[in-house]
């Protein structure tokens, strides 16, 4: 069974994860160009945000965290950042097992909103953010990775 932890983005596990997801996206990202850019640990330390990691058998399978960003319309508002599950991990429902976690988490931070921003190629995550809420909002940074952003009311 799969849960979800508090961890640094540079516990070694969850790094690991973010290079293999990296990695994948500079490979698919259509035409190339992809940015990467490693998520900043300070970031994702309470009050600021958090980042978590989905195990199995203590493996770490997935991640991702919430952080502040300026507030919106409704308030407080997080971003969702860096959701990744292995493809070995992927059609389990850990994907969901991580947004809820993370919703969760931003909730308990007092957030009114939770934002995101990501690419039209990755269609299953379009999916469970859709399923989850989460609905089509204008573009809210400058994200060069990104051509699709959503937001969701908590």
């Amino acid at each position: 069974m799969a849960s979800a932890r508090v961890v640094s983005p540079a516990d070694p596990d969850v790094h690991a994860l973010l290079e293999e997801y990296f990695s994948m996206r500079t490979d698919s990202f259509p035409g190339g160009g992809y940015t990467t850019t490693f998520p900043d640990p300070a970031a994702f330390v309470a009050p600021a945000g958090v980042f978590l990691a989905i195990d199995e058998d203590g493996v770490a399978v997935g991640c991702g965290g919430v952080r502040r960003i300026a507030d919106g319309e409704a308030g407080i508002r997080y971003e969702v950042k860096n959701v990744f599950v292995s493809p070995t991990g992927r059609g389990r429902g850990w994907g969901r097992l991580l947004l809820d976690a993370l919703e969760d988490e931003a909730r308990r931070l007092g957030a009114a909103e939770l934002v995101l921003d990501t690419h039209h190629s990755l269609t299953a995550a379009a999916g469970l953010y859709a399923s989850s809420g989460f609905v089509t909002i204008p573009p809210y940074n400058n994200n060069p990775n990104a051509t699709r952003w959503y937001g969701k009311r908590l």
